[in-house]
């Protein structure tokens, strides 16, 4: 049966982190140190666990300080680089790496997002079930900073809700996408376009689905977020 070792990772990694910037202002956020080294490094150690051979890392702002830092290769993953002159948001970026996208299954993971899981599960219920395009959703107690996603019995994704003050309890986006590389290739080149807004709402209610896990979910977009990062790695045992 296929498998993490038949997929290519993508990271989104190409963020201006303007909300990070008033205490990480001289490198990218996804090199922002936590706990001693830059946060990228926990999601190539993430993938690379679960046999995942190759990540296609999507650059923007001072990409070349990412590309330093990791250069080709981080312990058994091999690196490549496709890096935008302009911001192309996140459905952008991700059309624009297609060329380095080898195989038929791509993991997309958001580069400022870490949610302490085993993606292997994940991965083999995508396979089993030949789907289409999933999300790894997260259970939160407070959705009004993420927005929440509703999902139907099925496991389809049936509606995307908007950030709410008065949110509670739900599940959350965790930004780890398992997708065909034949739907990215739809995704129109050389624009501006957004996985949240203007691609996964194509889907929804048919090919879209959700799997849902508890593990921790870690950010790192606000100053509050990243101490929280900090302390969450620190006790942890990473």
């Amino acid at each position: 049966m296929e498998g993490s070792t038949d997929i290519t990772a993508a990271i989104l990694a190409g963020g201006l982190g303007r909300r990070l910037q008033p205490v990480v202002s001289d490198r990218p956020k996804v090199l922002a140190e936590v706990s001693g080294k830059p946060f990228l490094a926990y999601l190539l150690e993430q993938i690379s666990s679960v046999g995942v051979r190759k990540a296609v890392i999507c650059t923007g702002y001072m990409g070349d300080k990412i590309e330093e830092c990791f250069g080709e290769a981080y312990e058994s993953l091999g690196i490549v680089y496709s890096r935008e002159d302009e911001p192309l948001g996140t459905g952008g970026a991700l059309r624009l790496a297609l060329p380095y996208l080898s195989s038929d299954i791509i993991l997309v993971m958001n580069g400022d997002s870490y949610i302490n899981t085993d993606l292997s599960v994940y991965v083999d219920w995508y396979f089993e079930r030949k789907l289409q395009a999933a999300l790894l959703l997260s259970l939160a107690d407070d959705t009004s900073r993420y927005g929440s996603v509703r999902i139907n019995e099925n496991k389809t994704v049936a509606s995307f809700e908007e950030k709410c003050e008065n949110s509670g309890p739900g599940w959350i986006n965790a930004g780890i996408y398992l997708l065909r590389k034949s739907l990215i290739s739809t995704i129109p080149a050389g624009r501006f376009y957004s996985l949240e807004r203007d691609f996964f709402p194509k889907f929804m209610g048919s090919e879209l689905y959700g799997f849902c896990v508890k593990g921790r979910f870690i950010d790192i977009g606000t100053p509050e977020s990243y101490v929280t990062a900090q302390k969450f790695f620190a006790t942890e045992g990473f």
